[in-house]
């Protein structure tokens, strides 16, 4: 049976066996790289299953590092552990494409189920379109582009990921909180102020629509109205 490949980024060499000895332990395949450099290199031979990448590290941090896999790879998950705490450091590894992050120190119990629920998550989701299609637009989760009629937007991965909450749920009202616990795993009030910023800019997106129009449910979230 076929285990799942994990690929494990991390400059320091003690924490790296470690987590390396642990996720072994649970079954997992472990390939390791002590820097960005590396860990591209290493993604590039591997082919694994999730990332599991430090952000600060020599030669090319995490950040960099995971802006070029998700050039080719979008839907591969990345775990990012850091040791920052800035709200906005969390929320760049987001829009890079990270989908959660583990503070160090941490416990290795914590991480592991992380990676599993990562992993489970992912393969629910490959059964799913990635493709979304309403009227005159159509959202492509993979390579987050949106189209409207003739033209095609990029997106961040967190704008991707509120267009495709919202298509999956057309005429639904979708609460602010959902948005929130897929994007950043709580429902921190800081956070809303980031989700309207992300709504706003996607408010201007979908205005070039001709039968969709993104409404505000004053005091519970969002609604894609389709006339």
């Amino acid at each position: 049976m076929r285990k799942d490949k994990v690929l494990l980024v991390e400059d320091d060499s003690t924490l790296s066996f470690i987590v390396q000895d642990a996720l072994t332990r649970e079954g997992f395949d472990v390939v390791c790289a002590s820097n960005g450099e590396s860990g591209l290199r290493a993604f590039k031979a591997s082919e694994p299953d999730i990332i599991v990448a430090d952000v600060m590290m020599p030669k090319m941090d995490g950040f960099e590092m995971v802006r070029l896999i998700r050039l080719t790879a979008p839907s591969v998950p990345v775990l990012f552990l850091t040791a920052r705490t800035a709200l906005d450091d969390v929320v760049k590894g987001f829009e890079l494409g990270a989908n959660d992050y583990i503070r160090k120190p941490f416990q290795i119990l914590e991480l592991v189920v992380r990676i599993k629920a990562l992993l489970k998550r992912n393969s629910q989701g490959a059964t799913e379109s990635t493709k979304l299609t309403i009227c005159d637009s159509s959202l492509d989760f993979a390579s987050q582009r949106l189209v409207i009629g003739d033209e095609s937007i990029e997106l961040s991965h967190i704008e991707a990921v509120i267009i495709d909450e919202l298509f999956r749920h057309r005429n639904e009202v979708v609460e602010a909180r959902t948005l929130m616990y897929r994007i950043w795993h709580n429902d921190d009030y800081n956070n809303l102020n980031r989700l309207h910023g992300f709504i706003y800019k996607i408010r201007k997106y979908l205005s070039k629509s001709t039968a969709l129009e993104l409404l505000n449910v004053r005091g519970i979230g969002y609604k894609l109205a389709v006339t």
